[in-house]
């Protein structure tokens, strides 16, 4: 469906329509909530380990990454349910698609912290 807004006010309404996709994902998924909260606590911590603005970016970046991996893998799960909410192995097979994505930003996430992590601690033991 074509938005029938143009100029300005079609970027307000698309800001509205993202807003909204959001409050319903934050009412919806668990998992989103959860990503979301993790987000907000770790923001301090990558306060902490980055030494510079670039690896602030990076550490905030990845996690941006997982929250929209989940925001896609929604938005197919909802689509998919809308299309039939019976079981089919193609519907079923599509939503293990999109989680396995959300599973690889996840582990990207942790590869990139537990870097690091591992360099914050590394300094700490060995340490001369």
């Amino acid at each position: 469906m074509k938005s029938p807004h143009t100029g300005i006010k079609r970027v307000f309404y698309a800001g509205y329509y993202s807003y909204k996709g959001l409050r319903a994902t934050w009412q919806e998924e668990a998992a989103f909530r959860q990503e979301l909260l993790l987000f907000a606590a770790l923001i301090p911590v990558a306060i902490w380990l980055a030494q510079s603005l670039g690896d602030f970016v990076l550490l905030v970046g990845v996690l941006l990454v997982v929250m929209v991996v989940e925001l896609l893998n929604s938005a197919l799960e909802t689509v998919v349910d809308r299309i039939d909410p019976d079981y089919h192995p193609l519907a079923g097979r599509a939503k293990d698609q999109a989680s396995a994505a959300v599973l690889i930003s996840i582990l990207l996430a942790l590869l990139v912290w537990g870097s690091y992590l591992w360099g914050r601690i590394s300094e700490w033991l060995f340490a001369t």
